[in-house]
């Protein structure tokens, strides 16, 4: 049973704040905020509400925390954790109208914007003036800058360039108390005090709702190349990964892809793509800068280095185009390989050198659960999404022995190094399993921090850790 309140006795209050047009009720029109991305997931809000202005969401959120009214935020939808999903009833406040890019100051290479905007959007209007926001999701056609906060997203080019928080300088804040807060300054150095920026970076919208955000970003790199390296080895693949940076090289990309994903994707788009005999796995390979010479350089010393690991054949995109065809196959693997069944997706990571072990834990443990996985990722960062597909698998198999085959997975990534999110996030879905790279005391520091952030506990609720049990 849930400890919050349902919102009846708010509603004439919360009418008092938004437009009635902005506060949704019927369940034809909230459905559409019942769900995210993640598997087959669905909870239902008492109501939606979509404010617009930062007074809107301070009184809103004060409402809901005199009144103990469960509170979601949510982007885009787009999130693999269940992160947006209002697990306790309540209200789903949505941001998609703060839509607007506030600022972009070209003398200090910044940008101020609201939470709502696509990230592919704002990475076009900062390119139009020769800067660069490199963090790049698979969903950036989509997704909202406010959503990558919240799980600090990274993308194919976090590689190079690096993830979410390697790019904001401050934020404003709504508290759950209904405070307003900048978190930061818009300075490239801040020393002062705890660095509270961060802290909201990847906190889930469990902390605070975002309102604003102050981006740093890079000149634009002047040219791109991008190789396709064919495999007949899928684990010799991995271990090419960490032998082209030990060789000194930077590609700004690295992408790992499983034949078997290729296939899947390239039949559901119905797009064109030549498969050759023997070919077990793909490297998407990206270098960019701004001077081709140098690149062409770096591609021949990456070639040399992935004939050592028996590359079959190395592919050059010759134009603009065949670039995004490469690409738009690479960053839909995960949604058409969902299309093909029943899935549950993983979101892991490990140090990069210890790639090719991961790969091959992973197929051992599908083998002995009896469960098929198609892998794909950022190789060059050791993040491995691995999408396990119901197939065959009995109701019993799949809800039961499936759990277990995941805390071994997840426990392998620990043994290894690494962790069991690279950029997904927790959210709902894997909260049961943060036992495994966190002690209880660990767990419970970070129970404290939200608990000084959000005494009555209304703020997203129900995501990142586990229950208390006993």
């Amino acid at each position: 049973m849930s400890n919050f309140n349902a919102i009846t006795t708010i509603l004439p209050a919360l009418e008092k704040i938004l437009d009635k047009g902005f506060i949704l009720l019927d369940r034809e029109l909230t459905t559409a905020y019942s769900r995210d991305y993640t598997e087959d997931l669905q909870f239902f809000p008492e109501a939606v509400v979509l404010p617009s202005t930062v007074d809107e969401v301070a009184a809103i959120v004060r409402l809901c925390q005199e009144n103990r009214v469960a509170l979601t935020p949510r982007g885009a939808g787009t999130g693999l954790s269940g992160g947006a999903l209002p697990v306790e009833g309540g209200i789903v406040m949505s941001m998609e109208r703060f839509n607007k890019i506030q600022d972009i100051d070209t003398r200090n290479f910044q940008a101020t914007v609201q939470p709502g905007v696509i990230n592919q959007v704002f990475q076009e209007a900062v390119a139009e003036k020769g800067l660069f926001y490199p963090p790049d999701p698979a969903s950036k056609g989509s997704c909202f800058l406010g959503g990558n906060i919240a799980h600090n997203s990274g993308g194919p080019r976090a590689l190079k360039y690096g993830v979410t928080k390697d790019y904001v300088l401050n934020l404003q804040v709504v508290l759950p108390t209904g405070e307003v807060i900048w978190t930061g300054a818009n300075t490239l150095k801040n020393s002062t005090g705890y660095n509270l920026t961060q802290l909201m970076l990847g906190s889930e919208g469990t902390l605070g709702i975002v309102t604003a955000i102050v981006f740093k970003l890079i000149p634009k790199p002047k040219h791109t190349l991008l190789m396709l390296a064919e495999f007949e080895n899928a684990e010799l693949a991995c271990e090419a990964v960490g032998e082209v940076f030990r060789e000194g090289l930077n590609p700004s990309a690295l992408e790992f892809m499983e034949k078997s994903g290729v296939e899947i994707t390239v039949r559901r788009l119905q797009t064109h793509f030549s498969f050759n005999e023997g070919v077990e796995a793909y490297l998407l390979i990206e270098v960019d800068g701004n001077k081709m010479d140098h690149l062409y350089d770096d591609c021949e010393q990456i070639n040399a280095v992935l004939e050592k690991f028996g590359v079959k054949q190395v592919l050059f995109a010759e134009s603009a185009d065949e670039k995004e065809h490469l690409w738009r196959i690479r960053r839909a693997i995960g949604e058409t390989v969902k299309a093909e069944s029943v899935y549950k997706e993983e979101d892991t990571v490990v140090p990069r050198a210890e790639l090719p072990k991961l790969l091959s834990g992973v197929k051992e443990i599908g083998q002995r659960y009896g469960f098929e996985s198609v892998c794909y990722g950022h190789a060059g960062d050791g993040n491995l999404h691995v999408n396990i597909l119901k197939g065959n698998m009995t109701e019993e198999q799949w809800t039961q022995g499936l759990i277990v085959a995941i805390r071994e997975i997840f426990t392998l990534c620990k043994t290894l190094g690494g962790t069991i999110s690279g950029e997904h996030g927790i959210g709902l879905v894997q909260k049961e399993f943060m036992d495994i790279p966190f002690p209880p005391h660990h767990l419970q520091l970070m129970r404290g921090i939200k608990h000084s952030f959000d005494p009555a506990g209304i703020l997203n609720p129900g995501k990142i850790f586990p229950e208390i049990r006993g």
